[in-house]
């Protein structure tokens, strides 16, 4: 399953401009208001590590990991007040992994700002209270239905449900200071309950800050001055041009270095966002390799070889005997796996060991 990222903004501020940079989707821009149906699309994860295993195997075909982006054209606001579509639509979001804000700090006379004025502080902060707002939507709900169960509930049962509504009172009086779910600190048995309530604030929050060409010399200052002061350890702020990002994403590699280049930039924004979101959801891949097919796996930070096995198929995971393992950078510089094996450098490993990001791996198994 690809990993999810849901994208959110104010009016105005190029959120599917950035969809369409990242997903190569051509969405039409400028729409936003009542809630419809979201975009959604897929984007591959760039990895230089498939293409050089790609030369060298040869494979039918190349997989690499996937990233699906959704995004919801409507306010935040809007869909917790909402039932039908925008319900559905807040389903949706509520499902993701990770959220993006797109923020504007560009100037465009053709599409004033519903504020009047372009100010990132005032918009991140505007965003933080329409989730805080969804957020608290829901803990509500919860406390009258807690309140119900508490009326009804077996001795033994009321130990529990007393803890939740602890807990929820702790939550609400949080997010009206604005404090996000994922600054509040909680226990690993809060966390592991609140899966479930899929709280928007909760999710990892990459803010990205949609600049005009104009300001792209004085992009990587203000990026570290904007992570200064709103990064937090589940936090990150980027700075990039949507309209350039867009355009980046319809040109062949070759072409994307030479427009790179020509404004001083290292990487797409497309790289950079899928970077932040691997570190902030603790994600690294290993590859499978050979002749039919060279393959990237994401899988959690700390991941056994069973657990990544279990990526692949659940059988796989139940029938797990041993793991043939060797670094991509043993393996291109053997250029076979029958070379590493007569080098030694291809290692077996079993249940427990914990899989580094890179590691070319061969599940052994029986069903």
């Amino acid at each position: 399953m690809s990993l999810g990222i849901g994208i959110i903004g104010l009016s105005g501020s190029g959120r599917t401009t950035i969809f369409n940079a990242l997903t190569g989707n051509n969405a039409e821009t400028g729409g936003f208001g009542a809630a419809s149906a979201a975009h959604i699309g897929m984007a591959k994860v760039p990895d230089d590590r498939l293409d050089a295993f790609t030369k060298l195997f040869n494979p039918k075909k190349t997989t690499p990991a996937e990233i699906q982006y959704l995004d919801v054209g409507a306010s935040v606001k809007t869909l917790a007040k909402g039932g039908g579509t925008a319900g559905q639509l807040l389903t949706q979001l509520a499902g993701v992994d990770a959220l993006i804000n797109v923020v504007r700090a560009f100037e465009d006379p053709a599409i004033p700002h519903p504020s009047g004025s372009i100010d990132v502080a005032r918009d991140i902060g505007e965003m933080n209270l329409e989730v805080a707002f969804s957020d608290l939507a829901i803990i509500e709900k919860r406390f009258n239905r807690i309140a119900s169960s508490i009326r009804g509930a077996k001795p033994e049962e009321k130990p529990r449900l007393l803890a939740e509504q602890d807990l929820m009172h702790r939550l609400r009086d949080q997010l009206e200071k604005d404090i996000p779910i994922r600054e509040q600190k909680l226990t690993e048995e809060e966390d592991h309950l609140l899966v479930g309530y899929q709280f928007l604030s909760a999710k990892p929050l990459i803010t990205i800050v949609n600049i005009g060409e104009a300001h792209l010399s004085r992009s990587k200052q203000m990026e570290i001055e904007l992570n200064q002061k709103f990064a937090q350890p589940n936090h990150r702020v980027i700075v990039l041009c949507g309209k350039l990002e867009m355009d980046l994403s319809g040109l062949d590699k070759a072409s994307k270095m030479d427009f790179l280049k020509e404004y001083g930039l290292e990487q797409t924004g497309l790289e950079r966002v899928i970077q932040a979101s691997y570190e902030l959801l603790g994600l690294i891949s290993f590859l499978t390799v050979g002749p039919d097919e060279v393959r990237a796996w994401p899988v959690t930070k700390g991941s056994t070889a069973q657990k990544a096995a279990g990526k692949i198929h659940s059988d796989i995971e139940r029938g797990f005997i041993r793991a043939e393992v060797i670094g991509h950078k043993e393996l291109l510089e053997c250029g076979t796996i029958a070379e590493a094996k007569k080098r030694g450098l291809l290692r077996l490993e079993g249940k427990t060991y914990v899989v580094q990001d890179g590691d070319v791996i061969n599940f052994l198994f029986n069903v």
